[in-house]
């Protein structure tokens, strides 16, 4: 790769304004800054959270080396007390972050990074551009698992990504987002997850016919035997073939597995139901009908409703690029800043757009379940020093329309806190789970999910909302500013 290290992947601005603490003598000042979306992607009604090992990795093996103070010296505008500062740069403050895999809602910190001033800000891009990118991918992975339902779903986007950091995260992405494998080696190398493939039309088409290549394909794959049954005409000629191969293989071997033709041409609904029959009437209930071309989640879900005999859906450019929604959006805001004393004091940013108004103060997500379905009811945003008794009534309110209340009885309901400790010191107390780990955390965060909230098209949104006493804390905020 053409770096060894992430330290300078950040937005020339930051170092600038990195100099600008250091010249004023205020570098030391602790702060507060949350990272968190506004809109769920695609018009989903949740998002998911990923890539929080990587942002991990990052903040982990920061460190200015001699080659990137020489460059940075070389632009002319940092200054020698400055760039001996970087030197000796690392991280010594706090994360709190949300565990990767776990269902997510807009406005609520995924991240919190407590730490002097210098290092919070340097901070912002790496951790936006893992957060973002990760996040995003997983989302619409998990969109398109819930379009195909019980059906596997695998990534194939590789040839179509952004570049090899693309392709390499965003598979690790859409493994956590429930897709059961993808075609990318490296990184089924590098996180340990399924990797499948099958063969391209240039296979078949590099014999004298169809059926000899099938029959070499099959002879050199006997147990994962997954045929292309488009290339010159299916019905007549890629289906009964495929048939005839798989008849020669059982006589073989009767206890012949994991065998089946891949569509990637034509309308699927159609060709897959014929295809069906042909195989079923052939004996061979069994062979998996696989599909691939330009897929996304409607496409998925239409094919579906029509009856589609596809079980095994490959998705390429349109989940490793996130086609139909490109930016996650994610933002990186100040929310507390220390004052003389050393206390934290609440910041918010002000806006003629209310989406871009942000919630002051040290946060904390607590997450209400209803105790009968273990669905979630809502999510809460409080002030750090609160806490919440299930043995109580609980009374929620939208901040933006304050008359819309939930009443939770006491003892109908439990509640966890999502944020959990990350760095503590500048050093990693965080175990990161293994990927296939996450993607099972994943799964059970979508069940917690009411039907409602797992829709395509309009999903209902799920409420965020804020305490009281936080509110209130906004509410003043915003009057004192004007």
């Amino acid at each position: 790769m053409y770096y060894d290290n992430l330290t300078l992947l950040t937005d020339l601005y930051q170092l600038t304004m990195m100099q600008g603490y250091h010249s004023s003598g205020i570098a030391e000042r602790r702060v507060v800054f949350d990272l968190f979306y506004r809109r769920n992607p695609s018009g989903n009604g949740y998002a998911i959270a990923a890539g929080l090992e990587q942002a991990i990795e990052y903040i982990t093996e920061l460190a200015f080396t001699d080659r990137d103070i020489s460059f940075l010296e070389r632009q002319g505008i940092f200054t020698d007390a400055f760039l001996s500062y970087l030197r000796g740069f690392q991280f010594t403050g706090d994360i709190h972050a949300i565990p990767e895999g776990t269902v997510v809602f807009p406005n609520e910190p995924l991240l919190q990074v407590t730490a002097p001033v210098i290092q919070a800000q340097f901070l912002e891009t790496a951790l936006l551009n893992i957060i973002n990118h990760q996040s995003l991918i997983a989302t619409k992975a998990a969109r398109l698992v819930e379009a195909a339902a019980d059906d596997r779903v695998i990534e194939m986007g590789l040839r179509r990504a952004q570049g090899p950091d693309s392709s390499i995260y965003g598979a690790r992405a859409s493994i956590i987002g429930g897709c059961t494998a993808t075609s990318n080696v490296l990184a089924a190398e590098l996180f340990d997850i399924p990797v499948r493939g099958t063969q391209a039309h240039s296979w078949v088409m590099g014999f004298d016919d169809e059926l000899t290549a099938f029959r070499a394909y099959a002879k050199v794959f006997p147990g994962n035997c997954i045929l292309v049954a488009d290339t010159y005409d299916t019905l007549n000629s890629g289906v009964p073939n495929a048939i005839k191969v798989f008849g020669e293989m059982r006589e073989k071997n009767s206890d012949f597995r994991n065998f089946g033709i891949r569509l990637d041409s034509g309308d699927f609904a159609y060709l897959s139901k014929a295809a069906r029959k042909m195989l079923d009437d052939a004996g061979f209930p069994d062979a998996v009908i696989g599909g691939s071309s330009d897929l996304n989640e409607m496409l998925i879900r239409d094919l579906k409703l029509q009856g589609s005999a596809i079980k095994l859906w490959g998705v390429g450019t349109n989940l490793i690029t996130s086609g139909d929604w490109p930016a996650f959006g994610g933002v990186y805001k100040l929310a507390a800043a220390e004052d003389e004393s050393g206390n934290f004091m609440p910041k918010i940013k002000i806006s003629d757009n209310v989406e871009k108004i942000t919630n002051p103060g040290i946060k904390k997500i607590h997450r209400f379940y209803d105790a009968a379905t273990g669905k979630i009811k809502a999510d809460l945003l409080a002030l750090q020093h609160e806490t919440f008794d299930s043995g109580r009534e609980q009374i929620l309110f939208d901040p933006n329309a304050t008359w819309r209340r939930m009443t939770l009885p006491a003892n109908s309901y439990h509640v966890r806190e999502l944020l959990t400790p990350v760095f503590i010191g500048g050093q990693c107390v965080y175990d990161a789970p293994s990927v296939m780990e996450i993607q099972a955390h994943c799964i059970h965060e979508k069940s917690t999910l009411w039907d409602e909230h797992r829709r395509l098209v309009n999903p209902h949104v799920l409420p965020v909302d804020l305490s009281e006493e936080l509110w209130e804390l906004k509410e003043r905020m915003i009057n004192e500013m004007q």
